[in-house]
């Protein structure tokens, strides 16, 4: 799984490739908790998409010149390193998006014509709004009903629910592989198993997990999956929606354009082949040159080690934070069923004064409701403190955040 990777330690010689971690923000060293919104961009990185602005710059696909013939093999060949990463079935099995949200967007209103009134798309209780407000209105336009798997107590999910809500009407399952809120990482294979036994097609949105830990979709037995290149420490405005030939088959495009079609009349026009149907117009070729060595950075690491990294981060994070007083920690404790980051509720401090105080020493956070209303009122809460880790991330920055906190309740003499 996960080719042509390694599993050397992340030390210091990685936080190295990472210039912004340099600078500093209201006189103090730049602690960088908000990896889950999005992460730091390599040296690498950032060299990639200048060179392509230097010297490669020229749209792709259309022209007959060098400087066309080489945007266009740097687009394709970073569909090609993703297709290898996420183990696809082929480069044409890669659509490239703006995000996670326009590839499941894509999915939700591609998919909707196979969809008949009283049908039923199945979802979870801590899903974002990337991954909820497409089927709610592809459900309204169809008069779909859309249900949803419940969490247990500690922010897992009810598996034992399952059963009752799969049934001949339960179309698509569609669910976070990782949640951005409680760190729960969930069985999507599992999930996807029962899903397939009721006929449903299985749509993850990946983008907390893709970068982070070793995954593919063969794996998880996903007919489609999301995710973003900037959340793995690609560059901003790419996405990708990966999935099955017969699936991405069966989706109708949803922007008309140049590039998307093969032949145009005045009155009707046909669509392109997979997945060239579904990138209407000019794309974003400079982050697509720009990825791979987003992409070369993790494999030499290795997803293991990646995932380890974090998993002790979490664990002594959530240690650390345990022992606050009056700190409420959401999802489960157990660090072998989180990802990367630990969302919290401070009982003495709202949270969007906690982020503006931590900020004040240099500590970024994120405060809110995480894209993820319905989930913050199923927990009772109108929003949390989140604090994310990266392959840069380290036990020093979580001992940041601890005194952070203890600074933010003697300015509230709390």
């Amino acid at each position: 799984m996960n080719p042509v990777r390694t599993t050397t330690a992340i030390d210091a010689p990685t936080r190295a490739q990472f210039p912004i971690l340099e600078r500093q923000v209201n006189g103090r060293p730049l602690v960088y908790l908000d990896s889950a919104a999005t992460a730091h961009k390599p040296l690498a990185v950032i060299e990639a998409e200048a060179a392509f602005y230097k010297r490669h710059n020229a749209n792709v696909h259309r022209g007959l010149h060098t400087l066309a013939d080489e945007a266009t093999t740097k687009y394709e060949d970073c569909r090609s390193r993703v297709a290898e990463w996420i183990e696809a079935h082929g480069p044409e099995s890669v659509v490239i998006t703006q995000g996670t949200t326009a590839a499941l967007n894509l999915a939700a209103r591609g998919l909707a014509h196979t969809l008949r009134p009283g049908d039923e798309i199945l979802l979870t209780e801590m899903e974002h709004h990337a991954n909820l407000v497409p089927w709610q209105m592809v459900a309204g336009e169809k008069d779909l009903t859309l249900r949803f798997v419940p969490l247990t107590r500690d922010g897992r999910l009810d598996l034992e629910a399952l059963p009752a809500l799969l049934g001949p009407r339960t179309k698509i399952v569609s669910l976070t592989a990782v949640s951005n809120v409680l760190g729960t990482i969930n069985p999507v294979a599992e999930v996807a198993a029962a899903a397939r036994a009721a006929g449903a097609l299985v749509v993850v949105d990946a983008a907390q997990a893709v970068g982070h830990m070793p995954l593919s979709l063969a794996g998880l037995d996903a007919d489609l999956l999301a995710f973003s290149a900037h959340k793995c420490y690609g560059p901003l405005g790419l996405g990708f929606l990966v999935g099955k030939p017969e699936v991405l088959a069966e989706i109708e495009p949803q922007y008309g354009g140049g590039e998307m079609i093969e032949h145009v009349e005045w009155q009707r026009s046909t669509w392109a082949e997979v997945p060239h149907r579904f990138e209407a117009g000019t794309p974003n070729i400079a982050a697509a040159a720009a990825f791979p060595p987003a992409l070369a950075m993790l494999s030499t690491m290795g997803l293991a080690a990646v995932r380890e990294h974090e998993r002790r981060l979490v664990a002594y994070a959530w240690e650390q934070l345990s022992a606050v007083p009056d700190l409420r920690l959401l999802g489960p404790a157990d660090p072998d069923l989180r990802g990367g980051l630990i969302s919290f509720v401070d009982q003495r401090i709202h949270p969007h004064d906690q982020a503006t105080l931590l900020d004040e020493h240099g500590i970024a956070v994120r405060a809110g409701h995480h894209c993820a209303q319905p989930l913050h009122r199923r927990l009772g809460i109108g929003a949390s403190v989140r604090a994310s880790f990266g392959v840069y991330s380290r036990t020093a920055d979580v001992d940041a955040l601890i005194a952070g906190l203890h600074s933010a309740r003697e300015v509230f003499q709390t």
